[in-house]
């Protein structure tokens, strides 16, 4: 079995623990044709998670289910390194939210996810978060205003993000506006719940700052940037927010 078909079959098995775990009726057929595989394939994928000790059972008769014991693996998370740090800056932000529910075990969680990953890879880690910004509470009319982002305009954000990739994007101003821009994600902002996009603009040819859901559509372009000092896009970021 070559590496790469290894590493598949090892996460197909994590993401298999996941769906045997929930309520909802799986049945091999079901399995293997949701990941794309044969049914022996999945078969076997289940002999090798039994061999490891999980608890798997399974319904007999025609139409019969498989499934987790769902008291099996509690405590236990194997979390790719995407996911881990995603979850990991999802946990920064909302400790600075500062929100007095849900937090009394974030700080142990993190530190839990931090001790996971290498030196070399927790400096990638710092080099993001320092890249995300809090700022005040958007006001009621820019709340109103409000859209959900497509998600795949937020997939291409979040992936040009991390590897500093500029992207081409259609976006529409307030005004209802639309052009096409060239821009370098440098910087993210929150300003709950309002997500914006601290960029280089190309087309500008100096920083601006772009509503996430006024993003119609995203393209990588292949092209890496430079990261660019955040005293450059202006006093009001530096004075107004901060860093998680």
């Amino acid at each position: 079995m070559t590496r790469t078909n290894a590493n598949d079959r090892l996460r197909r098995m994590e993401l298999l623990a996941v769906q045997l775990k929930q309520d909802t009726h799986c049945t091999v057929k079901d399995l293997a044709r949701e990941h794309g595989v044969s049914t022996r394939t999945i078969a076997r994928d289940l002999s090798l998670m039994r061999d490891q000790g999980m608890q798997i059972d399974a319904d007999r008769g025609r139409g019969g289910g498989v499934r987790l014991d769902r008291n099996w693996g509690v405590g236990r998370m194997n979390l790719s390194y995407a996911e881990a740090v995603d979850l990991l800056i999802s946990i920064a932000v909302a400790e600075q939210m500062n929100s007095p529910m849900f937090l009394a075990s974030l700080g142990s969680v993190r530190r839990q996810l931090v001790a996971s990953f290498s030196p070399e890879k927790r400096k990638k880690v710092d080099r993001l978060q320092a890249r995300i910004m809090i700022g005040v509470t958007a006001s009621t009319y820019v709340q109103a205003s409000a859209n959900t982002a497509p998600k795949r305009v937020v997939q291409a954000l979040h992936q040009a993000f991390v590897a500093q990739e500029s992207l081409e994007i259609r976006y529409q101003r307030e005004d209802g506006e639309i052009s096409d821009r060239h821009i370098e994600p440098h910087y993210l902002l929150l300003k709950y719940p309002i997500w914006y996009v601290v960029a280089f603009d190309h087309l500008r040819k100096s920083p601006r700052t772009f509503r996430y859901d006024r993003i119609l559509a995203a393209k990588a372009t292949g092209t890496h940037f430079q990261l660019l000092p955040k005293e450059q896009f202006g006093p009001s970021l530096v004075d107004d927010d901060f860093l998680i």
